[in-house]
């Protein structure tokens, strides 16, 4: 999914309905789920209106369309899926009015972040120390962009959240893509770090199929 993408889409389904779309999540979670880790971003003006967007944690087991959409990606480039990843969801609500109708309007949707680990080479770490630099070098630039798209990028105790690359840069992640970064919590981001070997090592439980919405909002 590629972020930029998620907002210009919500922005132009604002002038065409006012029904929540359901993008990368299913409407209901699948029983006996628990609460995700959540955060919510202050409102942002936008065309129109104002835009919030609502970061929800996993990691969780890929659903069926992830996983598929994992072995068509990795098949494409040449490698083998060995996991996939369901790292986060992204909701996002806006309300404002339309320009040709003066009504008051909300509309909304969510979108999933995954990962998909294919049996990539790992980078030697001279290798990987340009891609680290690139990503130090930009890295304050890279929140502000950010915020100015979703909302102010978290900070907890005067110190901003890690930025986490969706594709790891000891794979071969670009380390300055706008889709291949997001906020992570402390916490999540060092559970992302220790989980990952084990996706791209094809152990479970990132091999196999989980539910379609493993979590509830709240």
């Amino acid at each position: 999914m590629k972020l930029t993408g998620a907002v210009v889409l919500l922005v132009f389904l604002t002038g065409c309905a006012t029904t929540r779309g359901t993008g990368g999540s299913g409407p209901s979670p699948s029983p006996g789920v628990q609460p995700a880790r959540k955060k919510e971003l202050p409102w942002l003006n936008v065309s129109g209106g104002r835009m919030r967007t609502t970061l929800y944690y996993g990691p969780w087991q890929c659903r069926r369309e992830f996983m598929n959409g994992c072995q068509r990606e990795c098949t494409s480039e040449g490698h083998t899926l060995k996991g996939c990843m369901w790292l986060a969801d992204f909701k996002f609500d806006w309300e404002g009015s339309l320009v040709l109708l003066p009504v008051p309007v909300k509309a909304g949707s969510r979108y999933g972040i995954y990962h998909c680990c294919c049996d990539y080479r790992t980078l030697e770490p001279a290798e990987k120390k340009p891609l680290r630099d690139a990503w130090e070098s930009v890295r304050e630039s890279f929140r502000r962009d950010w915020s100015k798209r979703f909302g102010e990028w978290p900070s907890e105790g005067g110190k901003y959240w890690p930025g986490h690359h969706i594709r790891d840069l000891w794979h071969g992640g670009n380390p300055v893509d706008p889709n291949n970064v997001f906020p992570a919590e402390p916490f999540v981001h060092d559970i992302y770090n220790k989980a990952y070997p084990a996706c791209y090592a094809g152990q479970a439980p990132w091999n196999t199929v989980g539910p379609n919405l493993p979590y509830t909002d709240y």
